[in-house]
């Protein structure tokens, strides 16, 4: 089975699917995020992140 990086819109509580795939990109580390385990993301800049690490980090770099 090939991977291919999905297509998403970020919503409040959930994320709709534009294309097809199986994995995002985390926006901070580029560390690939199975759809399955993707649970941290922000609704306004529309990024994906692999853990609370990597969403405070960039919480962090917006509040300067």
């Amino acid at each position: 089975m090939s991977k291919k990086k999905a297509k998403l819109i970020f919503k409040n509580n959930y994320f709709e699917i534009v294309e097809e795939g199986d994995h995002v990109l985390c926006a901070i580390s580029g560390k690939e995020i199975e759809l399955k385990n993707l649970n941290y993301w922000n609704v306004d800049l529309q990024e994906a992140y692999f853990s609370p690490i990597e969403a405070n980090e960039r919480f962090k770099l917006t509040k300067k």
